[in-house]
Protein backbone atom coordinates (compact mmCIF):
# COMPACT_ATOMS: atom_id res chain seq x y z
CA UNK A 1 0.00 0.00 0.00
CA UNK A 2 1.48 3.20 -1.40
CA UNK A 3 2.15 5.94 1.85
CA UNK A 4 0.00 9.27 1.68
CA UNK A 5 2.01 12.30 1.30
CA UNK A 6 0.27 15.29 2.54
CA UNK A 7 -0.17 18.83 0.91
CA UNK A 8 -0.54 22.47 1.30
CA UNK A 9 -3.45 24.21 0.54
CA UNK A 10 -3.02 25.10 -3.22
CA UNK A 11 -0.25 22.38 -3.48
CA UNK A 12 2.01 24.67 -2.68
CA UNK A 13 5.31 23.56 -2.57
CA UNK A 14 7.93 23.85 0.59
CA UNK A 15 10.49 22.16 -1.37
CA UNK A 16 14.03 23.17 -2.13
CA UNK A 17 17.19 22.16 -4.11
CA UNK A 18 20.39 21.06 -3.45
CA UNK A 19 21.60 24.05 -5.08
CA UNK A 20 19.67 26.15 -3.08
CA UNK A 21 20.87 24.68 0.14
CA UNK A 22 24.19 25.51 -1.11
CA UNK A 23 23.71 28.76 -2.09
CA UNK A 24 22.07 29.28 1.42
CA UNK A 25 25.33 27.68 3.12
CA UNK A 26 26.99 30.19 0.92
CA UNK A 27 25.46 33.48 2.24
CA UNK A 28 25.28 32.27 6.02
CA UNK A 29 28.83 31.86 5.87
CA UNK A 30 28.93 36.22 4.79
CA UNK A 31 26.34 36.73 7.39
CA UNK A 32 27.76 38.71 10.43
CA UNK A 33 24.81 38.79 13.16
CA UNK A 34 24.19 40.33 16.58
CA UNK A 35 22.89 37.50 18.98
CA UNK A 36 23.72 39.81 22.45
CA UNK A 37 20.15 40.47 22.95
CA UNK A 38 18.56 37.66 24.36
CA UNK A 39 14.76 37.25 25.12
CA UNK A 40 14.23 37.87 28.91
CA UNK A 41 13.36 35.34 31.90
CA UNK A 42 11.06 35.41 34.16
CA UNK A 43 10.67 33.92 36.93
CA UNK A 44 7.89 31.56 36.68
CA UNK A 45 4.53 31.85 38.90
CA UNK A 46 4.77 28.00 39.96
CA UNK A 47 2.46 28.27 43.32
CA UNK A 48 -0.11 30.11 40.60
CA UNK A 49 -0.14 28.04 38.13
CA UNK A 50 -0.07 24.62 40.29
CA UNK A 51 -3.30 26.00 41.71
CA UNK A 52 -5.07 27.48 39.22
CA UNK A 53 -8.00 25.89 38.05
CA UNK A 54 -10.32 29.07 36.82
CA UNK A 55 -8.58 31.50 35.22
CA UNK A 56 -7.41 31.48 31.32
CA UNK A 57 -2.85 31.96 30.98
CA UNK A 58 -0.86 31.61 28.17
CA UNK A 59 3.06 30.79 30.15
CA UNK A 60 6.14 30.96 27.41
CA UNK A 61 8.70 28.17 27.81
CA UNK A 62 10.36 29.19 24.46
CA UNK A 63 9.92 28.83 20.45
CA UNK A 64 6.26 27.10 20.17
CA UNK A 65 6.33 25.51 23.51
CA UNK A 66 3.51 26.84 25.61
CA UNK A 67 1.63 26.14 28.99
CA UNK A 68 -1.64 26.86 28.62
CA UNK A 69 -4.24 27.00 31.15
CA UNK A 70 -7.74 26.93 29.30
CA UNK A 71 -11.30 26.09 31.45
CA UNK A 72 -9.77 23.85 33.95
CA UNK A 73 -7.58 22.06 31.54
CA UNK A 74 -3.60 22.20 31.74
CA UNK A 75 -1.89 22.03 27.99
CA UNK A 76 1.37 22.27 26.15
CA UNK A 77 1.89 22.87 23.03
CA UNK A 78 5.15 21.56 20.49
CA UNK A 79 7.03 20.20 23.49
CA UNK A 80 10.70 20.80 23.17
CA UNK A 81 12.78 21.51 26.43
CA UNK A 82 16.08 19.98 24.23
CA UNK A 83 19.29 21.73 25.45
CA UNK A 84 20.16 21.85 21.77
CA UNK A 85 18.60 21.90 18.23
CA UNK A 86 21.13 19.95 15.83
CA UNK A 87 24.44 21.37 16.51
CA UNK A 88 22.65 24.79 17.77
CA UNK A 89 22.36 25.06 21.51
CA UNK A 90 19.40 27.18 22.81
CA UNK A 91 19.52 30.55 23.21
CA UNK A 92 18.04 30.34 26.49
CA UNK A 93 16.89 28.46 29.55
CA UNK A 94 13.43 27.41 29.12
CA UNK A 95 10.89 29.41 30.61
CA UNK A 96 9.66 26.81 33.12
CA UNK A 97 11.99 23.68 34.10
CA UNK A 98 10.31 20.76 32.65
CA UNK A 99 9.79 18.82 36.04
CA UNK A 100 7.70 21.85 37.47
CA UNK A 101 5.32 22.07 35.02
CA UNK A 102 1.95 20.76 36.50
CA UNK A 103 0.28 17.53 35.71
CA UNK A 104 -1.00 18.01 31.59
CA UNK A 105 -4.78 16.90 30.50
CA UNK A 106 -3.51 17.29 26.92
CA UNK A 107 -0.47 18.01 24.47
CA UNK A 108 -0.68 19.51 21.15
CA UNK A 109 1.51 18.34 18.30
CA UNK A 110 1.64 20.78 15.60
CA UNK A 111 3.86 19.11 13.38
CA UNK A 112 6.38 15.93 13.46
CA UNK A 113 9.78 18.66 13.04
CA UNK A 114 12.22 18.04 15.90
CA UNK A 115 11.84 22.06 17.27
CA UNK A 116 8.44 20.73 17.34
CA UNK A 117 8.22 17.24 18.68
CA UNK A 118 10.94 16.32 20.80
CA UNK A 119 10.21 12.91 22.54
CA UNK A 120 12.40 12.77 25.45
CA UNK A 121 10.47 15.71 26.50
CA UNK A 122 7.30 14.48 26.10
CA UNK A 123 8.17 11.28 27.91
CA UNK A 124 9.08 13.68 30.87
CA UNK A 125 5.42 15.22 30.64
CA UNK A 126 3.14 12.61 29.76
CA UNK A 127 1.38 10.90 32.36
CA UNK A 128 -1.42 8.27 32.12
CA UNK A 129 -4.18 10.97 32.27
CA UNK A 130 -2.42 12.87 29.27
CA UNK A 131 -4.12 12.95 26.04
CA UNK A 132 -1.40 13.09 22.97
CA UNK A 133 -3.35 15.18 20.21
CA UNK A 134 -1.65 14.83 16.58
CA UNK A 135 -1.84 15.97 13.17
CA UNK A 136 -3.06 12.36 10.81
CA UNK A 137 -1.01 10.39 9.83
CA UNK A 138 1.51 10.92 13.17
CA UNK A 139 -0.49 8.39 15.65
CA UNK A 140 0.96 5.23 14.38
CA UNK A 141 4.52 6.54 14.92
CA UNK A 142 3.50 8.09 18.40
CA UNK A 143 2.23 4.77 19.13
CA UNK A 144 5.34 2.40 18.36
CA UNK A 145 7.46 4.86 20.51
CA UNK A 146 5.15 3.85 23.44
CA UNK A 147 2.57 6.67 23.27
CA UNK A 148 -0.55 4.97 23.44
CA UNK A 149 -3.20 7.54 24.27
CA UNK A 150 -2.91 9.18 21.08
CA UNK A 151 -5.67 11.09 19.24
CA UNK A 152 -5.22 12.04 15.46
CA UNK A 153 -7.07 14.81 13.37
CA UNK A 154 -7.58 15.71 9.85
CA UNK A 155 -7.93 19.32 9.17
CA UNK A 156 -11.07 21.00 10.90
CA UNK A 157 -11.54 18.39 12.28
CA UNK A 158 -12.37 18.75 16.45
CA UNK A 159 -12.13 16.98 19.88
CA UNK A 160 -14.23 18.17 22.70
CA UNK A 161 -13.03 17.60 26.32
CA UNK A 162 -14.37 18.96 29.46
CA UNK A 163 -16.17 21.62 27.81
CA UNK A 164 -13.42 22.87 25.53
CA UNK A 165 -13.54 22.27 22.37
CA UNK A 166 -10.14 21.36 20.30
CA UNK A 167 -10.44 22.28 16.47
CA UNK A 168 -6.89 21.07 13.99
CA UNK A 169 -7.01 24.07 11.33
CA UNK A 170 -5.06 24.53 8.19
CA UNK A 171 -1.40 25.74 7.82
CA UNK A 172 1.10 25.91 4.86
CA UNK A 173 4.56 23.56 6.17
CA UNK A 174 5.93 20.51 5.85
CA UNK A 175 7.42 17.72 7.69
CA UNK A 176 10.20 15.28 7.95
CA UNK A 177 12.20 13.60 11.02
CA UNK A 178 14.22 11.19 8.54
CA UNK A 179 15.21 10.57 4.92
CA UNK A 180 11.77 8.64 4.35
CA UNK A 181 9.09 9.88 5.96
CA UNK A 182 8.60 13.52 4.82
CA UNK A 183 5.25 14.73 4.26
CA UNK A 184 4.03 11.51 5.75
CA UNK A 185 1.78 13.28 8.18
CA UNK A 186 0.26 16.34 8.32
CA UNK A 187 0.47 19.84 10.01
CA UNK A 188 -1.28 22.81 11.38
CA UNK A 189 -2.44 24.53 14.27
CA UNK A 190 -5.68 24.22 16.87
CA UNK A 191 -8.21 26.43 18.26
CA UNK A 192 -9.44 26.67 21.52
CA UNK A 193 -12.87 27.11 22.28
CA UNK A 194 -15.60 26.65 25.36
CA UNK A 195 -18.38 25.11 24.23
CA UNK A 196 -21.87 24.54 26.31
CA UNK A 197 -24.05 21.62 24.65
CA UNK A 198 -27.24 20.82 25.77
CA UNK A 199 -27.66 17.66 28.10
CA UNK A 200 -28.29 15.25 25.73
CA UNK A 201 -24.96 16.55 23.13
CA UNK A 202 -23.09 16.45 26.81
CA UNK A 203 -24.25 12.54 26.99
CA UNK A 204 -23.40 11.53 23.24
CA UNK A 205 -19.79 13.77 23.64
CA UNK A 206 -19.05 11.51 26.76
CA UNK A 207 -20.23 8.13 24.96
CA UNK A 208 -17.84 9.45 21.73
CA UNK A 209 -15.18 10.42 24.14
CA UNK A 210 -15.08 7.43 26.34
CA UNK A 211 -14.67 5.43 23.13
CA UNK A 212 -11.77 7.06 21.86
CA UNK A 213 -10.49 6.52 24.70
CA UNK A 214 -10.84 3.43 25.21
CA UNK A 215 -9.44 2.89 21.10
CA UNK A 216 -6.52 5.22 22.21
CA UNK A 217 -5.23 3.55 25.47
CA UNK A 218 -4.14 -0.26 24.56
CA UNK A 219 -4.02 -0.69 28.34
CA UNK A 220 -7.49 -0.52 28.74
CA UNK A 221 -6.55 2.15 31.70
CA UNK A 222 -9.95 4.57 30.97
CA UNK A 223 -11.45 4.46 34.26
CA UNK A 224 -10.16 7.88 35.35
CA UNK A 225 -10.47 9.34 32.27
CA UNK A 226 -14.45 8.62 31.88
CA UNK A 227 -14.71 9.92 35.92
CA UNK A 228 -13.02 13.04 34.76
CA UNK A 229 -15.34 13.52 31.76
CA UNK A 230 -18.34 12.31 33.81
CA UNK A 231 -17.54 15.10 36.05
CA UNK A 232 -17.00 17.87 33.93
CA UNK A 233 -20.00 17.26 32.21
CA UNK A 234 -22.11 17.30 34.97
CA UNK A 235 -21.13 20.76 35.63
CA UNK A 236 -21.45 22.43 32.07
CA UNK A 237 -25.18 23.37 32.92
CA UNK A 238 -24.14 25.61 35.61
CA UNK A 239 -21.46 27.20 33.73
CA UNK A 240 -23.45 28.28 30.81
CA UNK A 241 -24.36 31.67 32.09
CA UNK A 242 -20.63 32.24 33.24
CA UNK A 243 -18.50 34.16 30.58
CA UNK A 244 -16.06 32.11 28.24
CA UNK A 245 -12.83 32.97 28.05
CA UNK A 246 -11.41 34.07 24.69
CA UNK A 247 -10.60 31.84 21.27
CA UNK A 248 -7.03 30.70 21.46
CA UNK A 249 -5.70 30.59 17.68
CA UNK A 250 -2.23 28.55 18.11
CA UNK A 251 -1.08 28.54 14.55
CA UNK A 252 2.08 26.03 14.61
CA UNK A 253 4.35 26.20 12.09
CA UNK A 254 4.00 28.32 8.70
CA UNK A 255 4.29 30.69 5.88
CA UNK A 256 1.86 32.86 5.00
CA UNK A 257 -1.19 31.62 3.12
CA UNK A 258 -4.66 32.22 2.82
CA UNK A 259 -6.21 29.90 5.47
CA UNK A 260 -5.83 32.66 7.69
CA UNK A 261 -8.83 34.71 6.32
CA UNK A 262 -10.57 30.95 6.31
CA UNK A 263 -9.60 30.41 10.03
CA UNK A 264 -11.08 33.62 11.03
CA UNK A 265 -14.15 33.40 9.07
CA UNK A 266 -14.91 29.97 10.90
CA UNK A 267 -13.59 31.34 14.50
CA UNK A 268 -14.32 34.16 16.41
CA UNK A 269 -10.58 34.38 17.66
CA UNK A 270 -9.09 36.52 20.86
CA UNK A 271 -5.78 35.17 21.12
CA UNK A 272 -3.58 34.12 18.37
CA UNK A 273 0.16 32.30 19.24
CA UNK A 274 1.55 33.46 16.37
CA UNK A 275 5.19 32.47 14.92
CA UNK A 276 7.49 35.74 13.79
CA UNK A 277 10.84 33.96 13.15
CA UNK A 278 12.85 31.65 11.21
CA UNK A 279 12.14 33.73 7.80
CA UNK A 280 15.85 35.02 6.73
CA UNK A 281 16.54 34.59 3.92
CA UNK A 282 13.19 35.04 2.46
CA UNK A 283 13.99 33.76 -0.27
CA UNK A 284 14.42 30.09 1.21
CA UNK A 285 12.16 30.32 3.88
CA UNK A 286 9.04 32.66 2.48
CA UNK A 287 6.68 28.94 1.59
CA UNK A 288 7.34 27.78 5.20
CA UNK A 289 7.90 30.43 7.36
CA UNK A 290 5.93 34.46 7.81
CA UNK A 291 8.45 37.41 8.49
CA UNK A 292 7.21 39.82 11.20
CA UNK A 293 5.34 41.75 8.53
CA UNK A 294 3.32 38.26 7.40
CA UNK A 295 2.67 37.62 10.73
CA UNK A 296 0.88 40.84 11.35
CA UNK A 297 -0.78 40.25 8.12
CA UNK A 298 -2.03 36.97 8.97
CA UNK A 299 -3.58 38.48 12.90
CA UNK A 300 -5.48 41.25 11.14
CA UNK A 301 -7.10 38.64 8.70
CA UNK A 302 -7.61 35.82 10.96
CA UNK A 303 -9.13 38.89 12.57
CA UNK A 304 -7.63 38.23 16.08
CA UNK A 305 -7.83 40.52 18.82
CA UNK A 306 -4.29 40.13 20.64
CA UNK A 307 -1.28 38.73 19.36
CA UNK A 308 1.45 36.36 21.53
CA UNK A 309 4.66 36.44 18.92
CA UNK A 310 6.13 33.12 19.25
CA UNK A 311 8.87 30.77 17.05
CA UNK A 312 11.70 33.03 17.67
CA UNK A 313 14.76 33.62 20.64
CA UNK A 314 15.15 30.15 21.10
CA UNK A 315 16.90 28.35 18.54
CA UNK A 316 19.14 29.72 15.40
CA UNK A 317 17.03 27.76 13.21
CA UNK A 318 17.68 30.61 10.11
CA UNK A 319 19.96 33.71 9.99
CA UNK A 320 17.12 36.18 11.69
CA UNK A 321 17.89 37.48 15.30
CA UNK A 322 15.54 37.77 17.91
CA UNK A 323 16.06 41.26 17.59
CA UNK A 324 15.75 41.88 14.39
CA UNK A 325 12.63 39.57 14.36
CA UNK A 326 11.08 42.23 17.03
CA UNK A 327 12.41 45.07 15.47
CA UNK A 328 10.36 44.43 12.58
CA UNK A 329 6.78 43.69 14.35
CA UNK A 330 6.86 46.77 16.28
CA UNK A 331 7.84 48.82 13.18
CA UNK A 332 4.89 46.72 11.09
CA UNK A 333 2.82 47.56 13.85
CA UNK A 334 3.29 50.94 13.81
CA UNK A 335 2.85 51.26 10.17
CA UNK A 336 -0.29 49.75 9.99
CA UNK A 337 -1.54 51.18 13.37
CA UNK A 338 -2.42 48.58 15.69
CA UNK A 339 -2.39 49.91 19.16
CA UNK A 340 0.27 48.60 21.01
CA UNK A 341 -1.81 46.55 23.59
CA UNK A 342 -3.01 43.84 20.86
CA UNK A 343 0.82 42.51 20.85
CA UNK A 344 2.19 41.11 23.89
CA UNK A 345 5.38 40.15 23.76
CA UNK A 346 6.37 37.79 26.62
CA UNK A 347 9.73 36.67 27.92
CA UNK A 348 10.35 32.89 28.88
CA UNK A 349 8.25 31.52 31.45
CA UNK A 350 6.57 34.75 31.95
CA UNK A 351 2.52 34.34 32.43
CA UNK A 352 0.01 36.44 30.83
CA UNK A 353 -3.46 35.98 32.77
CA UNK A 354 -6.20 36.17 30.00
CA UNK A 355 -9.09 38.33 30.54
CA UNK A 356 -12.77 37.16 29.27
CA UNK A 357 -13.14 40.63 27.96
CA UNK A 358 -9.73 40.00 25.85
CA UNK A 359 -11.92 39.79 22.59
CA UNK A 360 -13.72 43.20 23.08
CA UNK A 361 -10.24 45.11 23.20
CA UNK A 362 -10.33 47.71 20.13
Amino acid sequence: MPKIRYNNIDNVSTDKTLKEFKQWREERRKKVKDYSYTVPKHPPELDYLHANREETTLTWIGHSTFFIQYYGLNIVTDPVWAEKMGFQRRLGAPGIPIQDIPPLDIILISHSHYDHLHLASLRKLITAKTLLIVPDGLKRKMIRKGFHRCHEMKWWEHITLGGVKISFVPAQHWTRRTLFDTNSSHWGGYVLEVVHPTSSEAAEEMAATNTRNNSADTTGNTSHVQQSEASALQHLAAQESAEKPPVVYFVGDTGYFPGFKTIGERFDIGVTLMPIGAYDPEWFMTSQHVTPEEALQGFVECGSQLMVPMHYGTFRLADDTPKEALDRLEAEREKLGISAERIRVLGHGETLRIKHETHKLD
